[in-house]
C-alpha cells in the first residue's frame, strides 16, 4: 500500500472541517464542538443549508396510517420528535442561521409525521436526554442517528429507516483506491473516535494483522473533525475511520477526500438507524408504516439523495429489527 503525500488545501479543510465532528455511530448526531453548518445557503455540491429549507419534500397524510395511531396521539395532532440537532452535518446539525435544525433526520421525521397526518414538532435536546424524554413520554419519538441495539430494545420501540454505515476517507489524491478488510490498512496511520463502534472494529482489525505477521496499524486521536481533516491534509494520517453520512457528506461537499470503504456499523453486524420509540406506546408500527408509504412511493429515495445517502437506504422499514447484541 502506498503512502499518501502532504496536501495544501488546508484552509478549505479546516473551514469545512470545523462544521463536522466526529461521532460513533448510533451515538450523538452532533457535537458541540463543531461549528455551524458550511455558511453557504446552498454548497457547491448542490447541499441546502439555509433555514427555509425550499427544496426539502413534503408528504400527503394517509387517512389509514392516521387511524391507526393511538387516540391521544391523533387527537392532539402533532407528532413531538427529539433530535440532537447540534453539529454533524448531513444528520441533524443548525442551518446558517445558526438556529434551525435542518438534515436527512428532521427530514424524515417530518415526512414522517406528515404521511401520518400530523403536524411535526422538532425539539432539540441532548443526547443523554433524548432517550429519557423518550422513556418519559416528553417526546412522542427520536430521529437521531440511533442504532438499533438489543438493549436498547429492552426500553424502546424502534421502526428502521437506515442502513448504520461506517466509512473509510482517506484524502482525494491519495493513492489508497479501496479498504475493504484488515489486510488494507496494515501498516497505515489512521485517525478513529475515541470509545466508538469504529475503533473496536479497528483495534480487532490491528489485531488480526499482527497474529498474521503484518505490519500494525498506527492510531491516531483527535478532539474534533477540523483535526482530522487538517491530518489528512498534511499527511500526519492517511485514512479516517467514522460514521459514514458525516465522510459522505464532507466528500461531496469539500470534494477533498474520498471514500474507499464501507463496513456495517457492528463491523460483521448490521444494523439499521431507527426511529425511537417508548416500548409499548402503540407508535412504533405505524411511523414504520408511513415509512414503507414514502419507500414505495419514492419520496423517501428523495431525501436520501438530497443528501448523498442513497446508499444507505434500506428496502423495507422493519419495527424492531435485529440490533447489534449486547457487549459483554
Amino acid at each position: 500500500m502506498k503512502r499518501t503525500t502532504p496536501r495544501t488545501r488546508l484552509l478549505a479543510t479546516l473551514a469545512l472541517g470545523t462544521s463536522l465532528a466526529l461521532a460513533g455511530c448510533g451515538t450523538p448526531a452532533a457535537s458541540t464542538s463543531a461549528g455551524a453548518a458550511p455558511s453557504s445557503a446552498t454548497s457547491g455540491s448542490g447541499v441546502d443549508t439555509s433555514p427555509e429549507q425550499t427544496g426539502r419534500p413534503h408528504a400527503e397524510a394517509v387517512a389509514e396510517l392516521n387511524a391507526a395511531l393511538p387516540q391521544a396521539v391523533r387527537d392532539r395532532g402533532t407528532l413531538v420528535i427529539g433530535t440532537t440537532g447540534s453539529g454533524n452535518p448531513p444528520l441533524s446539525f443548525r442551518a446558517d442561521d445558526d438556529e434551525t435544525v435542518i438534515g436527512i433526520e428532521p427530514d424524515i421525521a417530518i415526512l414522517v409525521a406528515e404521511t401520518l397526518g400530523l403536524e411535526p414538532d422538532i425539539r432539540a435536546t441532548s443526547w443523554e436526554n433524548l432517550f429519557l424524554s423518550v422513556e418519559s413520554g416528553q417526546y412522542d419519538a427520536g430521529f437521531s442517528n440511533i442504532t438499533v441495539t438489543e438493549e436498547r430494545k429492552e426500553k424502546y420501540d424502534f421502526a428502521g429507516y437506515r442502513v448504520d454505515t461506517l466509512a473509510w476517507e482517506v484524502a482525494a489524491d491519495s493513492d489508497i483506491e479501496e479498504i475493504s478488510g484488515p489486510e488494507d490498512i496494515a501498516g497505515l496511520t489512521v485517525a478513529v473516535g475515541s470509545g466508538t463502534n469504529q475503533e473496536k472494529i479497528l483495534l480487532a482489525w490491528d489485531e488480526e494483522n499482527q497474529a498474521a505477521g503484518r505490519e500494525p496499524v498506527t492510531i491516531q486521536y483527535y478532539q474534533n473533525a477540523a483535526d482530522t481533516y487538517l491530518a489528512l491534509a498534511s499527511g500526519r494520517i492517511e485514512a479516517s475511520f467514522g460514521p459514514n453520512p458525516t465522510a459522505a457528506y464532507h466528500a461531496a461537499v469539500a470534494g477533498d477526500t474520498k471514500i474507499v470503504g464501507n463496513v456495517p456499523g457492528g463491523g460483521e453486524v448490521q444494523a439499521d438507524i431507527a426511529a425511537m420509540t417508548v416500548k409499548g406506546s402503540g407508535l412504533a408500527q405505524p411511523i414504520s408504516d408511513a415509512l414503507n408509504h414514502l419507500i414505495a412511493d419514492g419520496t423517501y429515495a428523495e431525501v436520501l439523495e438530497r443528501w448523498n445517502l442513497a446508499e444507505e437506504a434500506v428496502p423495507t422499514s422493519r419495527v424492531n429489527p435485529p440490533g447489534l447484541p449486547k457487549q459483554g
